[in-house]
């Protein structure tokens, strides 16, 4: 008896693998009644910094929290403008705002998504003090370009590879040509269930970001400077430890699992990447210049999930438009209207893989 679309198991966008590793990890912080902040945590910031080959790791609550801290440490506020694109998670810019900064927003390329490096100059001003650069879906910016740029015009350089675990420029981590931030939310490469890292080679910079996670405290009850809640936990940690381990095979698996299907896929524009770069997939987003929402349906019929990464850019979104953003950025407007993302996890099987290729290739306007 044959079995129809509907009835076969569903291809989800993201699967997160959580096995027996993590939860006798779990387990072993629990029987020890040490939750909060402890060893767990300064052993998983020191295996992170050496993954990174940077000196330190400051785990936070959240990549959304690393990136906020980021700029308070950098001292970066009223009256500063950091340049970013449009084409992210809105939590990139976000934190320009949350410090009362101003996002200044850079076109993207139309192939990559990625931020256009070319056009950053011309946005510089006197009120300038960083460029943030995301990697997006898990490919490296062109950190080359960046950071001559930066080192020019004596800037700040905070990388958002929030996407990005394990990706390379030149064989270089992402996270260490300027101050790194990721995330360990459930859906990215790896995950602690929650929680966000901060890597960095500055020394004085790691101490103010652990000063400022944990309310300024220097020592117990001393509290030197205004600080925030934005601790991880050893549970967390705990976790992230076994994933990390685990990370580098799952990377490898996403890149495997991007190139099966770019060779395979037909009437879509393929993920580009660039020379010199270690693209890990966070997403498998291609573009679609016809009815993109046909093309959704189409998938979901044939039990294959897919999500739109990401549906709006930032200066259109409403929040922007009450600030007063009308910027013109063609690029990033157009891929918006374009891009979906295809599943591309590690937890992937052959059928699953098989199925996507069909699903994609069977549809017709």
């Amino acid at each position: 008896m044959s079995v129809t679309p509907s009835e076969r198991a569903f291809i989800p966008i993201a699967k997160p693998q959580l096995g027996e590793e993590e939860k006798a990890a779990v387990m072993a912080v629990l029987d020890s009644g040490m939750l909060a902040q402890g060893q767990r945590v300064a052993e998983f910031e020191a295996r992170f910094a050496e993954f990174c080959g940077v000196r330190h790791a400051v785990a936070v609550a959240s990549g959304t929290a690393s990136l906020w801290l980021t700029m308070l440490a950098h001292e970066i506020g009223v009256g500063d403008e950091v340049i970013t694109t449009p084409f992210s998670f809105i939590a990139s810019s976000n934190c320009i705002l949350y410090v009362g900064a101003r996002p200044v927003f850079v076109d993207i390329e139309p192939d990559t998504g990625l931020i256009d490096a070319a056009a950053i100059e011309a946005k510089i001003t006197e009120r300038t003090r960083a460029i943030l650069p995301v990697h997006l879906y898990g490919q490296p910016c062109d950190m080359a370009a960046i950071m001559e740029i930066a080192g020019h015009h004596n800037l700040i350089v905070v990388e958002d590879a929030c996407q990005a675990h394990g990706a390379t420029f030149e064989g270089q981590p992402v996270g260490s040509f300027g101050t790194g931030c990721f995330s360990f939310y459930p859906t990215k490469n790896m995950t602690t269930g929650e929680g966000g890292i901060i890597t960095t080679d500055d020394d004085a910079l790691a101490q103010r970001l652990r000063l400022l996670r944990n309310h300024g405290q220097s020592q117990r009850y001393q509290h030197d400077v205004l600080g925030y809640h934005f601790r991880t936990t050893d549970i967390q940690a705990a976790i992230g430890l076994v994933q990390l381990e685990k990370l580098p095979a799952w990377n490898e698996q996403r890149i495997a699992n991007a190139s099966y299907l770019s060779e395979r896929l037909q009437g879509v524009r393929l993920p580009v990447v660039r020379p010199n770069r270690r693209h890990v997939f966070h997403q498998y987003t291609i573009r679609l210049p016809g009815d993109r929402q046909a093309f959704q349906d189409h998938l979901r019929e044939q039990s294959v999930g897919t999500a739109i990464h990401y549906p709006r850019p930032i200066h259109q979104q409403p929040l922007y438009l009450s600030l007063g953003y009308d910027d013109m950025l063609p690029q990033a407007e157009a891929t918006s209207r374009e891009v979906l993302s295809l599943p591309v996890h590690p937890a992937l099987s052959q059928s699953d893989l098989d199925r996507i290729v069909a699903a994609v290739n069977s549809f017709t306007v």
